[in-house]
């Protein structure tokens, strides 16, 4: 299959099953702004995406010289494309992969969804195989892109399994601490929040540390779980 067979084929399937219904419905997952989008029906990306796989030619390098096209696209649907059909070919990648996914963020990363969707499968993948390791992504902790800098702390969440020292981490993600966006506090206090369930000692000294300069959204996320009396302890100092 050629790149152009392949947009064309995404493309027709997205057509034949949009669904201005579906638009509407899911657009109050998206605050501020039009959610444009075919409103392809749950799930039918991952069956169109696992009928394409079928055929051994689109390989990990078809995907990526399809990909800017399609993550240009301002539809929601064509970028999901890309990122399930990479999340399938996991056994390839490799640094280029990475490189490929820091230049989308300039082009049609700007949703919540499509960064969580590099954050909890693709960017941990990479991190596992080895393709990359966590200090290439602190140029991300300053990107000029506000969901860039939330696939950070995102991304680190499965690395609590692993990692002994959350100190490591948390000294990591310390530049986020400050971030002015909504965004990259929600993905912050997700990150804080599980690594509070793991080890609670560490975390609460992080918190405590943070408490009184840290956006309360990240304070608000990360203490999510605490009971009222814990969380009396984060509350900012007057």
């Amino acid at each position: 299959m050629t790149t152009q067979e392949l947009l064309s084929s995404i493309r027709s399937y997205c057509l034949v099953n949009s669904s201005e219904a579906n638009v509407l419905k899911y657009s109050r997952y998206f605050k501020g702004g039009v959610f444009n989008a075919y409103g392809l029906a749950n799930g039918m990306v991952e069956t169109k995406v696992n009928e394409l796989l079928q055929d051994q030619s689109i390989d990990i390098d078809l995907i990526l010289e399809a990909a800017p096209e399609l993550v240009r696209s301002e539809k929601y649907e064509e970028t999901g494309f890309v990122l399930l059909m990479i999340n399938k070919r996991v056994k390839h990648y490799t640094r280029e992969v990475f490189k490929a996914i820091e230049s989308w963020f300039a082009i049609g990363i700007h949703n919540w969804a499509h960064a969580d969707m590099l954050g909890m499968w693709i960017l941990p993948d990479l991190v596992k195989q080895k393709a990359v390791g966590i200090e290439d992504f602190r140029p991300w902790l300053t990107s000029e892109y506000k969901f860039q800098r939330r696939c950070v702390p995102v991304t680190l969440i499965k690395s609590l399994k692993t990692e002994v020292d959350f100190t490591v981490l948390f000294s990591f993600i310390e530049p986020l601490m400050t971030d002015p966006e909504r965004e990259v506090h929600q993905g912050c206090g997700w990150f804080l929040r599980e690594a509070w369930k793991k080890n609670r000692e560490v975390t609460e000294a992080f918190l405590l540390k943070h408490k009184n300069t840290a956006p309360r959204l990240i304070i608000q996320y990360a203490t999510e779980k605490m009971t009222k009396e814990e969380k009396v302890r984060y509350k900012r100092e007057k």
